[in-house]
């Protein structure tokens, strides 16, 4: 009997870190990200370099990386794979605690402002 819950998969994973990138889900570029992975059912534990692959397709929906909401997306995924638990914390402390994570809270300044824009401080 297991004594933990499943592990996320990876599709539910980025879902979560779209939603919480795009709350109304006007973001085309975050919309491409979400569709990268939409059939990715493989327990985000599989998953070998959840970073790389992340940022990768933020990457290939965003070939500049000027993006900000797709920056956050990928950090949240990265953040998300390690920290499976906080998958249902609220949007604005989950973009937080993924942007101290992931940028050592040092974010690039136009995801900063990105954040800044949403309330969210670090």
């Amino acid at each position: 009997m297991p004594t933990e819950p499943a592990p996320p998969t990876l599709s539910k994973v980025v879902q979560r870190a779209v939603e919480v990138c795009d709350p109304a889900a006007e973001d085309e570029g975050l919309a491409e990200y979400l569709r990268r992975f939409e059939d990715r059912d493989e327990p985000i534990t599989a998953v070998e370099d959840l970073e790389g692959l992340a940022a990768a397709e933020a990457r290939r929906a965003d070939p500049e990386g000027l993006d900000p909401a797709l920056t956050m997306a990928a950090a949240v995924t990265t953040y998300l794979g390690f920290k499976r638990a906080e998958i249902g914390v609220p949007g604005d402390q989950l973009l937080r605690l993924a942007a101290r994570s992931e940028f050592d809270g040092r974010p690039p300044p136009a995801v900063a402002a990105w954040l800044s824009d949403r309330g969210v401080e670090l």
